[in-house]
């Protein structure tokens, strides 16, 4: 089956309405066979007490575009996703702006997906990398 990259993206987007993704201005901006790419704003709402972006949002950030990224790899109607594990190493501060976050799939099983997720700001400067395992469910009926 062919990647329809438009289906994607409009999928993303639409179930993150009404969400803590649409709470965060979260938006999928790109998606290929092995990746999937979002934007999220830097301003007061995504801020710490010093005026920094939040490590939670970079995280929220990280989690929501790879657990949506390997909605790529399976059947919605017969499985679900649930993201087990999560990491992140802040690297660099950002206090306004735009970053992205790129999901890229390191390993693809049958019941765990691996994702590293680069969140970098728009000079491409990184942010923070991330690390993501995702549980791949049979839905229940």
């Amino acid at each position: 089956m062919m990647f329809d990259r438009e289906k994607m993206l409009q999928l993303c987007n639409d179930w993150s309405k009404n969400t803590l993704m649409n709470t965060l201005d979260i938006v999928y901006t790109d998606a290929g066979e092995d990746f999937l790419t979002a934007t999220m704003p830097v301003n007061p709402r995504v801020h710490q007490p010093m005026g920094l972006l939040h490590g939670g949002a970079s995280v929220a950030l990280a989690e929501s575009v790879g657990s949506a990224a390997s909605l790529m790899f399976v059947n919605p109607e017969k499985q679900e996703v649930r993201g087990i594990e999560i990491s992140a190493n802040h690297l660099k501060s950002k206090r306004e702006g735009m970053v992205t976050a790129t999901a890229k799939i390191i390993h693809k099983g049958a019941s765990l997906h691996l994702w590293e997720i680069r969140i970098v700001d728009e000079e491409g400067k990184l942010i923070s990398l991330c690390k993501l395992t995702n549980m791949v469910l049979s839905r229940r009926q």
